[in-house]
């Protein structure tokens, strides 16, 4: 059985970092919420790995979960993302961090990145639960990071009028745009986020972002849901090197 605490040793080192990285920014002159410039920025989507169902087979629910990562299995740390597509905050981490630690830790293979989903069932997130059917039919062909991204992107649009075939039209195209309706209503599919949510329940997860970080055979929750990359970063290169 998976034994998680609640960030208490997160905490101490996230807050020790939060004091070095503001000490940095006075000296430095770089804004704590700095993001490099985005043609500077190879993106997560250009290097990631894709999984893609075989010829003639079936999709499980345990592949399109796996198609949701990034990184090797192998690698010494474990960082799960239990998300909500409608979640303004789940939409700032993934803009202001997830996608520099991708490339920064999952390509070089330091990081293992799992995304779960959980829709929350509240009204202001009426559309979370279809999103995260398109997100996941989509991972079943392997475009999960590119509706994953345009998701987040044009949240505030889609979130307000529920047309969310609309806004992932262009990213998926035609043909795949086809391929991702079939899948949306399919056992496999809905299985998966039903399998997302068991998770986060079993882990007590009741808001989102929820973070939760694995190495060394313990896990912990992060205590703080807004983190930024400045404050995960030292976080993550102290576990590397411990």
């Amino acid at each position: 059985m998976l034994k998680v605490s609640r960030g208490r040793n997160a905490r101490r080192w996230i807050v020790a970092a939060s004091a070095l990285v503001i000490v940095l920014a006075i000296i430095t002159g770089v804004p704590l919420s700095a993001n490099p410039a985005p043609q500077q920025t190879k993106t997560a989507t250009q290097s990631k790995p894709r999984v893609v169902p075989p010829a003639g087979g079936k999709i499980t629910a345990a592949d399109i979960s796996k198609a949701k990562s990034l990184g090797s299995k192998n690698a010494p740390i474990t960082v799960e993302i239990f998300s909500d597509y409608q979640c303004p905050m789940c939409k700032n981490f993934f803009l202001g961090a997830s996608q520099r630690l991708l490339e920064d830790y999952a390509s070089a293979g330091k990081v293992y990145f799992v995304h779960h989903d959980f829709p929350l069932a509240i009204p202001e997130h009426k559309h979370s639960e279809e999103a995260a059917r398109w997100a996941n039919a989509a991972a079943a062909i392997g475009k999960f990071h590119e509706v994953e991204s345009a998701l987040y992107k044009n949240q505030d649009s889609w979130g307000a009028t529920g047309k969310i075939e609309e806004t992932l039209a262009d990213v998926l195209g035609p043909a795949n745009l086809k391929r991702v309706k079939a899948l949306l209503d399919s056992a496999e599919v809905k299985s998966a986020i039903q399998s997302d949510k068991a998770l986060g329940n079993s882990r007590n997860v009741d808001s989102t972002p929820s973070i939760f970080v694995t190495h060394g055979g313990h896990t912990e929750l992060l205590p703080i849901s807004g983190i930024s990359y400045n404050l995960l970063k030292p976080y993550l290169d102290y576990l590397l090197t411990h």
